[in-house]
Parts: C-alpha cells; sequence; structure tokens
C-alpha cells in the first residue's frame, strides 16, 4: 500500500513509524513531514491545510490511504475532499470534525446527552459574557468557541482576569474567529486523564490511558504548552474509573454523535478530570494527540494499520485492540524560551544507538545537518516493565541527545509514580 501522512510533529511521526511494521506498506509520504520523518518516509512540502494540492498529490501518486491527523485539515474537511475522490481516509469527516472545531457545538452535545461535564454558559454577544462573569464562582474558566492552537483556554482567578480574557478574545480576536463566541465554565479540580479511542462509528475501543504534563517547568509552573511529556498507564485510570468512562461517556458520545447525524470515525481524544463528583469531560479532540500518541503507539501490540482501515470500514468490531502490560514514558526536549520565543538553527546531536525511540517535531534538515526548528524539537520514549524503569531509562536516554539552548522538564512522571496503594485511596475518596 502507498500511505499519505498528512501532518508536520512528533506525533505524526510516531504513526509512520508505527504504520511501518505493517508488511504491507510500500511506501509513506508525509506532507509536509520534517527533517526527521525524512529518514522514514518522503517528506512533500505541501501543507496540510492546502486542501486543493493534497488531493492532487494524492490522486497523481495513486495513494491508497491517508491518514488525517492534525486538527485544522479535519475541521476544515480533508478528509471530505480525499474521499469524495475516492480516496479512503483515517480521520473523522468534517461534521465529526465539530467535536474539537466548536467548544460550543461540544458543550451543548454534552448537555443535551446527559454527558458528564462542567457546568457552562456560552455567548456570543460580549457586554453579556462581561456581566455574567460578575456572579459566577471563582476561579473561572473561559474558553475561545473554535481552534486556538491549544491556547484557547484561559483559567481566570479574579473576576478582572476574567473580564480581560473575555474582550482579549471577543473584542481584540486574539484567536481571529475562533473568538466570535466564549465558553465560561466552571473550575473542576482532580487528576486529568487522557484517553484516546479508536471508533468507526458504531464500536468504540479505548486506548490505554496517558498522563501529560502541560506546564512548562518542573512542579507544574510555567506556561502552559502543547505538552512537555507523557507517561503511560495513567495509575489514576483505574480500572472501576475505566469502566465508568466507558459507560458514562465513552459509549453515549458515540451515540451522541450518531444520533446527530455525525458519526465519527477515526481516534476521537477524551480530556477527562476525576473530580470529587465523578469522571467529567474537560475536552474533545477529533484527533491523536501529541505528546500522547508517542506513548500510546509503542505500547499498541495490534497492528496499526489494521486498526485503522476497520475504523475507514466499519468493521472495528472485528479487530482486536491489544495494548501491552508494559509502561512508557515521553521526554519532550524543547527549545529554551519555549512556549514563548526561542532561538532555532541549531544541530542535534543524537547518537546512533539509544535504548529509547526518538520522534521529530521541531527540526529541518539543514545541507547533512538535523538542525532545530521549533519550540517542542523531540519526544524521548522509553518502554520497560515498570513505569519506574521507563522513566529512568527516558531521562538517562535524554541525556545523551544535545543541541544549544535544548531544555526539558526533569519531573515528567513523579506524580504517577505515587504507590498504587495511594492512588486508590485518593480515587476512593473523590469518587
Amino acid at each position: 500500500m502507498i500511505i499519505m501522512v498528512i501532518g508536520s510533529g512528533g506525533r505524526e511521526h510516531a504513526i509512520i513509524k508505527k504504520l511501518w511494521e505493517n508488511k504491507k506498506v510500500k511506501q509513506i509520504f508525509a506532507l509536509p513531514g520534517n527533517g526527521g520523518i525524512a529518514k522514514d518516509a518522503i517528506c512533500v512540502p505541501i501543507g496540510a491545510q492546502d486542501m486543493e494540492k493534497i488531493v492532487e498529490f494524492a490522486m497523481q501518486n495513486k495513494i491508497d490511504y491517508a491518514v488525517v491527523t492534525p486538527d485544522n485539515p479535519l475541521v476544515l474537511g480533508v478528509v471530505d475532499a480525499l474521499e469524495e475522490n475516492g480516496i479512503p481516509c483515517f480521520g473523522p469527516n468534517k461534521k465529526a470534525a465539530m467535536l474539537e472545531g466548536s467548544k460550543v457545538f461540544s458543550k451543548n452535545l454534552m448537555k443535551k446527552y446527559g454527558i458528564p461535564t462542567a457546568n457552562y454558559e456560552t455567548f456570543t454577544d460580549m457586554k453579556s459574557a462581561l456581566l455574567y462573569v460578575d456572579k459566577v464562582k471563582l476561579p473561572v474558566v473561559i474558553k475561545a468557541d473554535g481552534l486556538a492552537l491549544g491556547k484557547g483556554v484561559i483559567i481566570a482567578n479574579t473576576r478582572d482576569e476574567a473580564k480581560d480574557a473575555i474582550v482579549s478574545i471577543m473584542q481584540d480576536k486574539v484567536f481571529g474567529e475562533s473568538g466570535n463566541s466564549v465558553v465560561i465554565e466552571e473550575f473542576l479540580q482532580g487528576p486529568e486523564v487522557s484517553v484516546l479511542a479508536f471508533t468507526d462509528g458504531k464500536t468504540i475501543k479505548p486506548m490505554i490511558s496517558v498522563m501529560d504534563h502541560k506546564r512548562a517547568l518542573d512542579g507544574d509552573k510555567g506556561l502552559n504548552t502543547g505538552g512537555m511529556g507523557t507517561v503511560a498507564p495513567n495509575p489514576y485510570y483505574t480500572s472501576e474509573i475505566a469502566k465508568k468512562c466507558t459507560d458514562e461517556i465513552f459509549v453515549p458520545t458515540i451515540k451522541a454523535m450518531q444520533q446527530e447525524g455525525r458519526p465519527f470515525k477515526g481516534c476521537l481524544f477524551f480530556g477527562l478530570m476525576i473530580t470529587k463528583s465523578g469522571v467529567k469531560v474537560i475536552e474533545y479532540n477529533c484527533r491523536f494527540g501529541d505528546p500522547e500518541t508517542q506513548v500510546v503507539l509503542p505500547l499498541l501490540e495490534s497492528d496499526l494499520l489494521e486498526v485503522m482501515l476497520a475504523t475507514t470500514k466499519g468493521t472495528l468490531d472485528k479487530v482486536d485492540v491489544k495494548f501491552s502490560d508494559k509502561s512508557a514514558c515521553c521526554v519532550v526536549m524543547a527549545s529554551k524560551g519555549y512556549p514563548q520565543n526561542y532561538d532555532t538553527g541549531y544541530e542535534i546531536i543524537i547518537p546512533a544507538y539509544l535504548d529509547a525511540t526518538v520522534y521529530v517535531a521541531g527540526a529541518k534538515q539543514d545541507n547533512d545537518k538535523l538542525v532545530t526548528s521549533g519550540g517542542r524539537v523531540l519526544g524521548v520514549t522509553a518502554v520497560s516493565d515498570t513505569l519506574e524503569k521507563a522513566i529512568e531509562k527516558a531521562y538517562r536516554e535524554v541525556g545523551k541527545i544535545n543541541f544549544e539552548n535544548a531544555f526539558y522538564r526533569n519531573d515528567i512522571g513523579n506524580t504517577a509514580k505515587k504507590s498504587i496503594g495511594e492512588v486508590i485511596k485518593w480515587c476512593t475518596e473523590y469518587l
């Protein structure tokens, strides 16, 4: 098979590496890919949102299957455009991708179908939103309706902060048209869990749970980022909690999308929080997470391509989705200054042998050198029998990689290393 993967980050690199495990794969194109992905796929300089050129390339190169992973092309309808031209795809169509494309839509869907989430109100009028925050309990969460590169969520600790957020989103348009509407919702507390799931619109098969680390600095301090590291499985996601999520969140979401005439096919990401009143949905994403993918796929024992094809064909119920009982840790190596201002263009030195997998996110080829080109540069993933060993191994291998201005958190997985007894006690108190 000739496969086309749309995207350019560490998530796409992880997917491409996993797809090569299927012997039927003859060639993989990455649009646009990056300097590290170029070792595992043929990179083509076509942007992930350039729908016309993507379709043209797919037709000219007789692509058998397309994997569309970033949020923007999914919400724009790249899957629709490809399928209209006879190219089967992994990923939701435009109507289904609305689950991530509009927070107003997703919150209203959850309310309509009784899926647990934070209490909220939505606003299209800035004056009404400003008046509303005068009477809400603090802290409060302000969300831009549409896509905002992961930056459209603001936790306001004071009413002035809440009002400033509303003005910046709705009046100043810091997130563009994504700020035409806002969601104002209650602030939830508890451990967060990320669960990705394969679905063909009828059947849903959750993947192994993940703990993400969004803050830039150790101790969960600093600015929010796209993710500084992940571990899997998440120890807070016990078998009891998993069953509740399947019964109360996962299956109801798939059924709700069916009822709305928007059957969801592909990978559905559930951002969850375990609160004192039960597990609640923080957000949906309509694709694989980054860097969640970098710890989930190394633990997948089933054939990724077969599972993907089953989601497309509607035969997921006939495919086994199995994960290893091992643990994985991914440490993100970033450019100093990320997520704000940072310098790029520094050569990346990676030893020929590492006891870990390096997924390249923000790097390009400069003659024969691999150099930094983004904020998050590499994701270094180690797998081992226990979480403690996986974390230890990941950091040992990170120490062997070098590029100027590199920085990374030193505490990825520390929270997850709590004894299982403490975790069960904590979960029992909250549930």
